[in-house]
């Protein structure tokens, strides 16, 4: 009596796993918690503002939070900015560019609290606006939005290195 109840229970077992298996929709995903980053001192960003056709040498720098609550501010001398964020301020940090004509509004996204250098220019403002399309200024968000925003030819993306041989990227070995 007691094998067979052992095999009624094995045979339920491989049925249940064979029809999780062919149902992808039960598939559970693990979502790591999210880690806050912040911080802990009062802090210096600082970056150069551009666009396509050079640098920005005056306009305005501001740091926001993602809601949108006004940290810092700093006016662009020459092109540069410099901005201190004060001490228990939670990432993502949104910075800001205005000029004085209105399309040359430009952001960039803090999300890492070991870097202190941000650039603001077309290409920082795309991968933010494609990562708060996606759901947020996730770390993994903006990685994908770069990845997606910045062109590279797909034979350019082998281990191999540049079309299949790497002493020729560049005319040779660097």
């Amino acid at each position: 009596m007691q094998p067979t109840i052992l095999l009624s229970a094995l045979l339920i077992s491989l049925g249940s796993v064979a029809l999780t298996a062919c149902n992808p929709s039960a598939e559970t995903q693990v979502t790591p918690p999210a880690v806050v980053k912040k911080y802990t001192q009062a802090t210096t960003l600082e970056g150069k503002v551009s666009n396509n056709q050079g640098i920005l040498k005056t306009g305005k720098v501001v740091a926001k939070t993602e809601q949108g609550r006004v940290l810092a501010e700093t006016a662009v001398d020459e092109g540069n900015y410099s901005l201190t964020i004060p001490a228990e301020t939670v990432l993502p940090l949104v910075l800001t560019y205005t000029g004085a004509a209105s399309s040359d509004e430009l952001l960039s996204v803090v999300i890492h609290d070991s870097i202190r250098h941000y650039a603001i220019n077309p290409t920082t403002t795309a991968i933010a606006k494609a990562a708060k399309a996606m759901g947020g200024y996730s770390s993994a968000n903006m990685t994908h939005a770069a990845q997606k925003s910045v062109h590279s030819p797909d034979e350019n993306k082998t281990t191999s290195g540049w079309r299949g041989d790497p002493t020729s990227q560049y005319g040779g070995w660097h």
